[in-house]
């Protein structure tokens, strides 16, 4: 390691200096590339075969070799037409705060070691919960993003509905489009598989079936299981669906059982004039919420904000004997006693950051901007008697699929998935595949800020070309 106030430290970090400015240069081009650039097997044998050298090497050397055989490859998802994945482009805003705070290396997990900072993310966090609408004594903690978001709830959920002796018997509802970080988190605090439910959904808006809820609760209840939990949806990673929440909570108090919401790209809606459309969440028990989604920060920035803070506490707090100099001198909820983490970073400053030097309005409408990029791309969909859409624009997410009459179902699905593939590969824009009523279809989900109108109907138009040239080679076959 280098010493502090050696050459060697200022040459590190000039290096870091240049290649972060060369950073920001590029970060205004992201678009003008292709969406993905793919390494070589040469080029990851070469990376595997490196090898950890005894002895260092020339930093210029190893600088270079980063950025011209490791950092630039993969999806690249800051592309205006890359519309495959939620996890979302990144604001230079948060880029800078990221590496303001990580720069310092601040140990965030209570006031004592970072005051400051642990009372910008307190705040924050405040903040966030009242646009969820929870009641005063709500709170929360930013963790690395929605799948320990939603095992943090789930925690909290255990712990206030069942009695340690009953955790054997306890019983999650989830629906069939709920997130699969839900089913991993329940096993992990102890829900074996046997123990969740999932619910089918609607065909015609992929919502939970209510009627299908609770029955499924009552035959529990009969046969001595202890419903504990409901996890609903605000945003599925699909189609962008939101559960019938009003419903959901009604079901969940006449039952007493923990409703939990996992928002992780939907709750981000709440900041815009389209908040409406998450009614009913301001009774959730609790909420999970990613900024490194649909509020454009870098990895790794999730909350999980709580009704009421002290069902955090319950479950995570701990008094160690070399901690309680540091408890003692807390001026709010110490981070470390409402989450897993022990030692953690203050994930949160970088969002507080772009906040701060955006405002909450400039966010809110970068925010909306993805809904009217689904409309238009829907637009461009409909004027093709081919398409048929599965599900319509809702959030900023559509699913349909080419489905030219004289073709069986698995030739349509062979038809949209090269489709799909041919676009990635073309290098024009990330167009992907997911299942729906057990159709391959293609979805967009459009949240990047700077896609323009022409960006998303040239793209529709340029997958229509595809879907020709697709069926004239099977003509020709």
């Amino acid at each position: 390691m280098y010493a502090k106030g050696t050459a060697q430290e200022a040459d590190v970090e000039l290096a870091a200096v240049r290649f972060v400015c060369e950073l920001f240069s590029r970060n205004r081009h992201l678009s003008e590339g292709p969406v993905s650039c793919e390494a070589s097997p040469e080029q990851l044998r070469a990376i595997a075969e490196r090898g950890i050298p005894a002895q260092g090497r020339p930093l210029d050397e190893v600088v270079e070799e980063m950025q011209r055989d490791i950092i630039g490859y993969g999806y690249n998802i800051d592309h205006a037409r890359f519309m495959g994945f939620v996890p979302g482009p990144v604001n230079a805003l948060s880029w800078l705060g990221d590496m303001m705070a990580s720069g310092y290396n601040r140990h965030a997990g209570s006031f004592a070691n970072y005051p400051a900072g642990c009372v910008a993310e307190h705040e924050l966090l405040r903040w966030f919960c009242d646009k969820a609408g929870f009641p005063e004594g709500a709170g929360g903690v930013f963790v690395s993003g929605g799948s320990m978001a939603n095992m943090t709830a789930l925690v909290a959920a255990r712990d206030a509905k069942l009695a340690e002796d009953e955790w054997c018997r306890g019983v999650a509802y989830v629906s069939e489009q709920t997130h699969s970080s839900v089913a991993k988190g329940l096993h992990m605090i102890g829900i074996a598989p046997s123990r969740i439910r999932v619910i089918p959904c609607h065909d015609e808006d992929f919502t939970m079936d209510l009627g299908a809820l609770e029955r499924a609760i009552v035959q529990d209840r009969d046969a001595g299981l202890k419903p504990f939990a409901i996890i609903a949806t605000a945003g599925s990673t699909n189609t962008g669906a939101v559960g019938p929440l009003p419903q959901i909570a009604d079901i969940a108090r006449a039952y007493d059982l923990w409703m939990h919401v996992d928002g992780a790209i939907g709750a981000s809606v709440l900041l815009t004039r389209y908040r409406d459309m998450l009614r009913g969440v301001e009774r959730a028990d609790s909420l999970s919420w990613d900024a490194h989604k649909w509020l454009f920060q870098t990895y790794s920035c999730g909350m999980v904000l709580v009704r009421d803070e002290r069902t955090l506490l319950r479950s995570f707090n701990a008094h160690p004997e070399y901690l309680k100099d540091l408890e003692e001198s807390a001026q709010i909820t110490n981070p470390w006693d409402l989450g897993p983490e022990l030692t953690r970073p203050a994930r949160g400053l970088k969002l507080w950051f772009t906040l701060q030097v955006m405002g909450s309005d400039a966010l809110s409408a970068a925010v909306e901007h993805g809904f009217d990029l689904a409309r238009w791309a829907q637009d461009e969909l409909e004027r093709d008697e081919r398409v048929q859409i599965v599900s319509p624009a809702q959030m900023a997410m559509i699913n349909f699929r080419y489905a030219p009459a004289g073709l069986g179902e698995e030739e349509l699905d062979r038809l949209n998935a090269r489709i799909s593939r041919r676009m990635v590969a073309s290098g024009f824009a990330g167009v992907f595949t997911t299942e729906l009523r057990g159709m391959k279809v293609l979805r967009i989900c459009c949240i990047h800020p700077e896609t323009t109108e022409d960006d998303m109907r040239e793209t529709v138009r340029r997958l229509g070309v595809l879907c020709d040239e697709e069926l004239a080679a099977m003509r020709d076959a």
